[in-house]
């Protein structure tokens, strides 16, 4: 039955919609309310494909960053420019937009689990565990879902793999790109982490102006460029190279670091 279609993860689709259009309206305020969002390139979004497209961005917290993702996707696919005035947009929105997701944080209460219906591609940490530094090899499985997912539709992905700024690339993102040859669109966020705590749940503080830039895809040779050349590649694009440090004032980056330990929480 036509009710019960579901996507290549056994995920019921009108379900889906109502948890996209719950949550949709319940965040929004966080981002034109609460707090402000300022957009930037969101035009590039209604020219991308129905599938095949990879977005990759920096990581400011677990779930906030996302949701401002499906927010400007939908807005922008209902001809809203740089903008998410007006909530009707995710009435109807796009489901075949996912995201990457580390398992720990998606299995951790019921609220993940929910958000997880959503979209998540719930992936092993390869380097993190419980707060514990550990060494094991990249689940297949999880590369193979990724690539699922691309085909369906559009995929979101921190390559990072931390909130915490000026971490390395992980180079899974780039052997997935040179794997699946999606079409890659950088995005680079700020705001966030200042806005919400670091599950990006709860709102810390009022009257923040958050950003998002959408940039134009990435010109990636996929048979010809080495993983680390992508890797560089997308740090320069998402705003994460080391270079980038040496234009930020020392005081600037002290005062970075004094705010994330402000911001460590037990879970």
């Amino acid at each position: 039955m036509a009710l019960f279609k579901r996507n290549p993860f056994g995920h019921i689709l009108f379900l889906k919609k109502f948890v996209i259009r719950m949550f949709g309206v319940l965040t929004h305020g966080r981002y034109r309310g609460f707090n402000s969002l300022d957009i930037e390139g969101s035009d590039i979004i209604k020219d991308l494909p129905e599938n095949g497209v990879l977005f990759v961005s920096n990581h400011q917290t677990y779930f906030a960053d996302v949701v401002a993702m499906f927010h400007v996707f939908n807005a922008s696919l209902k001809g809203r420019e740089d903008s998410i005035k007006n909530i009707g947009y995710i009435w109807q929105p796009k489901l075949n937009i996912y995201y990457v997701a580390a398992l720990e944080t998606m299995s951790s209460g019921l609220l993940p689990k929910i958000l997880a219906y959503a979209g998540a591609i719930s992936v092993s940490r390869t380097w993190r565990e419980k707060g514990k530094e550990i060494k094991r090899e990249v689940n297949a499985q999880d590369t193979e879902n990724v690539g699922i997912a691309l085909e369906d539709g559009w995929v979101i992905t921190f390559p990072q793999g931390t909130t915490k700024p000026w971490k390395p690339i992980r180079k899974g993102t780039a052997h997935i790109i040179k794997q699946y040859k999606p079409i890659v669109v950088p995005i680079v966020i700020d705001g966030f982490r200042r806005s919400f705590d670091k599950k990006g749940l709860r709102i810390k503080k009022k009257g923040i102006l958050q950003s998002m830039e959408i940039k134009k895809p990435l010109d990636i040779d996929y048979e010809n460029e080495s993983i680390e050349e992508i890797v560089e590649k997308i740090e320069y694009a998402i705003e994460q190279h080391p270079s980038f440090l040496k234009v930020i004032p020392t005081e600037e980056i002290e005062a970075e670091e004094e705010l994330n330990k402000q911001r460590k929480w037990q879970y």
